[in-house]
């Protein structure tokens, strides 16, 4: 099966990510993709954009050398009521937000208030993703968490960048590794992102595809290879 998308890429906007909208662009093209998504750090993040870049992201064009491009953000959870640090106008722009959890942004909640602060992120219009919820400095109830994503008709991410041998994340393969059991479970979708930070990686999904062939997940449940059941989530 051939993967479709990538949600969850940076630029240079991010502060800390190293390459352009086009380099990416470029590199989305030499791996197949059909889907880019744009999705840099919100204001909280230490050298993240400020809310006029996510405003002005209505100058892009739809499509950039044949690739669909959709606007995002990656947006910081800030308490266990699930605010987030974007709102207002910029919001008005987006196609979709990815809602995270975050050092600089967030301490650690115990299970039940980190738990919750995933749920309630999940109330937010634009949040169709929660970013790699996978960190063990985070410690999730992941059968209440799969379960509200269903009901909320919101994706778990599993985050290719934190199965990487680089990862600060702790914990994240065996974390993974009880999400997609429940996933599998109660019939959850998932989507892999790369959380490409340099151009290179858009796209990948090794690390992420390893791991589900280890524990035989269905890819029916995985929506980079489904264009219809992706869009049934992200319009």
């Amino acid at each position: 099966m051939k993967n479709l998308l990538d949600l969850h890429t940076h630029t240079i906007a991010s502060g800390h990510a190293y390459t352009t909208l086009l380099e990416n662009v470029a590199a989305a093209k030499r791996n197949g993709l059909v889907i880019l998504g744009v999705s840099d750090h919100a204001p909280e993040m230490p050298g993240g954009a400020h809310k006029f870049y996510f405003h002005n992201l209505k100058v892009l064009p739809d499509s950039i050398d044949g690739i669909r491009i959709l606007k995002g953000a990656e947006l910081n959870i800030l308490n266990q009521e699930g605010e987030v640090d974007l709102g207002g106008r910029a919001v008005d722009v987006l196609d979709y937000a990815i809602a995270s959890l975050h050092v600089p942004c967030i301490e650690n909640l115990g299970i039940e208030g980190n738990t919750q602060a995933l749920i309630r992120a999940m109330d937010h219009k634009l949040v169709k993703i929660i970013g790699h919820p996978d960190d063990s400095r985070y410690p999730v109830d992941y059968e209440a968490l799969v379960q509200v994503a269903v009901e909320k008709r919101v994706l778990l991410e599993v985050n290719n960048s934190s199965l990487m041998p680089y990862a600060t994340r702790e914990g994240a393969r065996e974390n993974y590794r009880d999400m997609l059991r429940l996933c599998e479970k109660y019939n959850a979708p998932v989507i892999i992102g790369s959380d490409a930070h340099y151009c290179d990686h858009v796209g990948g999904m090794d690390q992420a595809l390893e791991l589900m062939e280890e524990i035989g997940f269905p890819k029916a449940l995985v929506v980079n290879f489904n264009a219809d059941l992706f869009w049934t989530y992200i319009s």
